[in-house]
């Protein structure tokens, strides 16, 4: 870390209001060149505020940002990166219609013709590569990329700025754990050379991975910063939401295999991406599907409800022999398959459509539904406690956390028998996923079958009663009860064998 008795960026008495509500409430905050600072809080903390007033998208209602120790007003986000401040925001910026090569000219310092050609282009195709994005060409049209190649495409866009300060808000949420590390590598060497990196991420592994220094926020205050290791993972936890660790997780109940079998798969195959994959899910089971990204894992669930053509194998549902072709027909009453994707923006709404709009898509088409009832949403909207200012406003309007739980909402109206997730807590703060994982167990306490996709090991181990983890597109082990352990997961996910754990004394 930088030595320098001066910080980058210094923020004094920051308060931001938004009518009667105080985002950041009398906030002082500091960072240093050649550091890596972690900010930490749940949704609606006040994290993406802070940020969004160092990048210049908001100006405060009080207090005064310093660069350098000089008092700068940053009006606009053109403002910010004249010092050298870069943000690169959890809602990815790019413009789908353009290529790689357009989308990083945009906001690009002195723009002109000529930025991206040449060394500029060899630099951000380096800086891609770098990352595991060099198989991203700068002539690809970005709505053709996906999702986790966005990310990398966002990365270096913000890379390529040259930034004194870099926000990275959620940078790796979508990627897989190589190219992580790859991101990580590229994030030290850029604070080794001096700059500072504001990072934030709901995956403490990360955190702990990465960060030098971490300010840990709650209800628009500064709770406390320190550096790593100060404090361990259970406090942190107790600072951002006044919650124990222990109490984040549902009580799972003891093993269900006599229950009746709702999902059967059966040697499932497809195009060489999932190889030869059985497996069942029960009444009242939370099953978990685990991985490195990319294994065949995610496909196997679009397969499922219909996504995928030419895939061999066979499905059953509830002891019937059944081949969903399509979505639609997943979703008929007789099979109840309910499909929540990973990427909830692009895949799981329609933004610029109000709550009430994107509530009644998954009822469209049923005909023993009708899909204009509000009270067919109630009792779901009841359940996750959805909180909004009305139906009618448009669901961008909503914080991430809040849209996930429309698309839970959307789907837990038609009551499924069997209910496929993948990812559902990615970038979502920690109270919101506690309130995720209830409403998940409390499903399978009455009789809902659960095939979860995780990322996350704890999810894999505290929430799910058996764990299936793939490897090149096979299940390679399938674990429970005492075997469902962090070491058996890695072990699985690298496809080698677990170090043999040391005897006790």
């Amino acid at each position: 870390m930088s030595n320098s008795s001066t910080p980058l960026l210094e923020m004094r008495d920051i308060s931001m209001h938004f009518g009667a509500t105080k985002a950041l409430d009398g906030v002082d905050f500091i960072c240093n060149a050649g550091e890596v600072h972690a900010v930490l809080g749940e949704n609606g903390a006040g994290k993406s505020t802070l940020m969004k007033l160092i990048a210049g998208v908001l100006q405060p209602t009080h207090g005064q940002l310093r660069v350098d120790g000089s008092d700068v007003f940053l009006n606009a986000p053109q403002a910010a990166l004249r010092h050298g401040l870069v943000c690169m925001f959890q809602e990815l910026s790019l413009v789908p219609d353009l290529t790689v090569r357009e989308n990083l000219l945009l906001g690009a310092p002195a723009a002109g013709i000529g930025w991206l050609r040449g060394q500029g282009l060899d630099k951000a195709q380096d800086v891609l590569g770098r990352i595991g994005g060099a198989q991203i060409k700068m002539a690809a049209r970005v709505a053709d990329l996906t999702l986790p190649q966005r990310q990398q495409v966002e990365i270096a866009k913000a890379i390529m700025k040259k930034p004194r300060l870099l926000i990275l808000d959620e940078a790796t949420s979508a990627l897989s754990a190589s190219v992580v590390e790859k991101v990580f590598d590229l994030v030290r060497e850029e604070r080794d050379s001096g700059t500072a990196i504001l990072f934030i991420s709901h995956r403490f592994h990360e955190i702990e991975a990465l960060a030098d220094r971490v300010s840990v926020f709650r209800n628009g205050q500064r709770v406390e910063t320190f550096m790593k290791g100060d404090h361990d993972y259970a406090a942190i936890i107790n600072m951002m939401v006044g919650q124990k660790i222990e109490e984040l997780f549902p009580e799972k109940p003891p093993p269900r295999q006599d229950a009746e079998a709702v999902l059967e798969v059966r040697n499932y195959t497809w195009e060489g991406q999932v190889k030869d994959v059985s497996l069942t899910v029960r009444r009242g089971q939370i099953v978990g599907l685990g991985g490195l990204d990319g294994q065949g894992q995610g496909a196997f669930l679009m397969g499922l409800v219909g996504l995928l053509r030419k895939a061999d194998g066979t499905t059953a549902i509830a002891g019937q022999p059944t081949r969903i072709g399509s979505p639609k027909q997943a979703k008929h009453q007789d099979i109840a398959l309910a499909y929540i994707p990973e990427d909830r923006k692009t895949e799981g709404l329609i933004l610029d459509q109000s709550i009430q709009e994107n509530l009644e898509l998954a009822a469209l088409g049923r005909s023993d539904l009708d899909a204009g009832d509000a009270a067919l949403y109630a009792g779901a909207l009841e359940q996750l406690a959805l909180k909004h200012g009305g139906l009618e406003l448009p669901v961008s309007s909503l914080s991430g956390g809040n849209q996930q739980k429309v698309v839970l909402a959307k789907w837990l109206a038609l009551k499924p028998r069997c209910l496929l997730l993948a990812d559902p807590t990615r970038g979502i703060d920690v109270k919101t996923k506690t309130q995720i994982y209830a409403i998940l167990r409390q499903l399978a306490d009455q009789g809902t079958a659960i095939l979860l996709l995780s990322t996350d090991y704890e999810e894999l181990i505290q929430l799910c009663d058996e764990t299936h983890v793939f490897f090149d597109g096979a299940v390679v082990a399938s674990l429970s009860g005492d075997d469902l352990t962090p070491q058996n997961i890695i072990a699985a996910t690298l496809n080698v064998s677990p170090e043999p754990q040391a005897a006790h004394a």
